[in-house]
């Protein structure tokens, strides 16, 4: 079984503590012993690794991952997650893969079939970015799309020709219908379904792709045009 990828979102400041939720979760990564923990820089690393709580007998096992080593890591850790180890990514402050080398190695996630997740994060747009691996120093948030139908096809023609990274956000019940909208796009997208809950899935490819795995399209959802 494939290990997965885990977004550790860190307080941007030096004193505020670690969400209890991801705390919990890399404790019992280090109790397994089956999980590796990657962070921006070692010397700032450590020294939040330490003031969160965090085992200090793992303090010193903790993997420089940044613009200098992602390169050469990224294979590698596909390699350890490909043989069933967990990846825990934590940036120097703020959320890992959004505006940050950490964004190849979720990509490179996708493409080989591995889980990519992250723990509890407050801002869903953010999240689904740095989640989808997709490129993304601009980008046009389009929220949601109106419901007047020529308003909508105008708008959505509009999307499609877009060069750019696109993110809409829309209510639980026009998943389908924005899906079947976009049913002629020739773009990769990534679908973000009740992020951050037990029943979270995220998905990438075309859209005919995504609508094969769907089982139910009344959910919470952001959806991220490439």
């Amino acid at each position: 079984m494939k290990g997965k990828l885990i977004l550790v979102p860190t307080p941007i400041d030096e004193n505020s503590p670690l969400e209890p939720v991801a705390k919990d979760l890399i404790i019992n990564a280090c109790n397994l012993k089956n999980s590796m923990f990657a962070v921006e820089e070692l010397k700032s690393g450590r020294r939040r690794w330490i003031h969160f709580g965090l085992p200090r007998e793992n303090v010193n096992d903790l993997i420089l991952f940044n613009e200098h080593t992602n390169q050469d890591l990224t294979p590698s850790f596909l390699e350890e997650l490909k043989s069933g180890k967990d990846i825990y990514l934590m940036s120097d402050g703020g959320l890992p893969a959004f505006m940050d080398p950490g964004l190849e190695l979720v990509r490179a996630c996708h493409k080989n079939d591995i889980k990519v997740t992250a723990t509890p994060f407050c801002n869903s747009v953010a999240l689904a970015l740095a989640l989808s691996g997709i490129f993304h120093k601009r980008f046009l948030f389009e929220g949601s799309l109106p419901v007047k139908l020529e308003e909508r096809e105008r708008k959505m023609k509009e999307l499609i020709n877009f060069k750019g990274t696109v993110v809409l956000l829309d209510t639980p019940y026009r998943l389908k219908k924005t899906l079947e909208d976009l049913a002629n796009l020739s773009r990769n997208i990534f679908l973000a379904m009740d992020l951050n809950c037990s029943t979270q899935e995220l998905m990438f490819g075309t859209v005919a792709q995504v609508m094969g795995k769907i089982k139910n399209f009344k959910r919470e959802f952001i959806l991220i045009i490439e």
